[in-house]
């Protein structure tokens, strides 16, 4: 293996790192709830997500390339290892931060060391997704509870013909949402490395090989954060983790497919921007629209106070880290 090839394993690190922390959070209410098992849902999200980020990955990634102009392996090398060295900071404490932030700290810091100016459009349009996920995602959360809870009254299911249905509906959902990750967040795993691939991959097999990165760490890293989400934030139904991982799959759906920004487009109707969103950020703010919507009981505010709090250390610590290594760097 040459020098890039080495280099790329920091990409590597960073899919591994997502893997554990957000890639978990799809499965996370559904393994809270015991109504699927932990490896099973490995397994199920691992093979979506390598889907999603192989044949759907391109949207998002264009959008985070021009936030900072990388045109040197090394550079990208130091920029994926801090974000993902923080992302792994904040899993070993079980918090479900964002890898999108992460990422975009460290391109930041990047900018910053090397006096590159930071396309502040793209920026806003990126940070504002920090604030609209979480909005949007307990949004879909709390109109799918109202929706569910008339239908269910009405339904004239015993509890067990309730029950294979909703664990059915927990594996098609969640291999949605393991696909819409892929798609949304391979941007985080090797969107720093596009313009540098090196044996000459072409974009599709980078985002191939990105996305085993991120199955292995689903396979090996995610339980503890799927515990956090899953059963410390807001105790769940089986019915209320179905409704979770629906609404967060749809808000990285919307935020990653090009498709439908064509219809859009055909309606002459304003473009969605394709960005990398967190889904640890859709999971939690799915969580919390359905805690509201029952009326705020039971919010372990505490624990969603800690949650918070990494949010906004993320892209702190991840500019920081990046500057310091760079400057390491340069000195040797």
């Amino acid at each position: 293996m040459d020098l890039s090839g080495i280099l790329v394993i920091s990409g590597l690190f960073m899919g591994w790192s997502l893997g554990g922390n957000d890639a978990a959070n799809i499965f996370g209410t559904a393994v809270g709830t015991k109504m699927i098992r932990f490896r099973t849902a490995a397994v199920l999200c691992s093979i979506f997500v390598i889907l999603g980020a192989t044949f759907s990955g391109a949207g998002a990634s264009k959008t985070l390339e021009s936030l900072g102009n990388i045109h040197s392996i090394q550079m990208a090398f130091i920029i994926s290892g801090a974000a993902a060295g923080t992302v792994t900071f904040m899993s070993k404490r079980g918090l479900p931060v964002s890898t999108s932030q992460s990422i975009v700290g460290g391109i930041i810091g990047f900018n910053i060391f090397v006096g590159n100016e930071t396309n502040i459009d793209i920026l806003i349009k990126i940070a504002g997704t920090w604030i609209v996920t979480p909005l949007l995602a307990a949004l879909f959360s709390a109109t799918l509870y109202w929706g569910f809870r008339v239908k269910l009254d009405r339904s004239r299911l015993n509890l067990i013909q309730r029950d294979k249905r909703t664990r059915m509906g927990l594996v098609l959902v969640g291999a949605f949402g393991a696909y819409t990750l892929g798609a949304n967040n391979i941007a985080n795993v090797v969107g720093v490395f596009v313009k540098t691939a090196p044996f000459g991959l072409n974009q599709q097999a980078l985002f191939f090989i990105g996305g085993v990165a991120i199955a292995i760490g689903v396979m090996t890293y995610s339980k503890r954060v799927m515990l956090t989400v899953g059963k410390s934030v807001f105790k769940l139904s089986p019915v209320g983790a179905f409704i979770v991982v629906l609404s967060s799959a749809l808000v990285l759906f919307v935020f990653s497919s090009e498709g439908l920004n064509g219809i859009l487009s055909t309606l002459n109707l304003p473009q969605i921007p394709l960005v990398p969103v967190s889904q640890s950020q859709a999971v939690v703010g799915a969580i919390m629209g359905i805690g509201f919507a029952k009326g705020g009981r039971n919010l372990n505010y505490q624990v969603l106070y800690k949650i918070v709090l990494g949010w906004v250390l993320t892209p702190t610590v991840s500019i920081g880290v990046t500057w310091i290594l760079l400057w390491i760097s340069s000195q040797m």
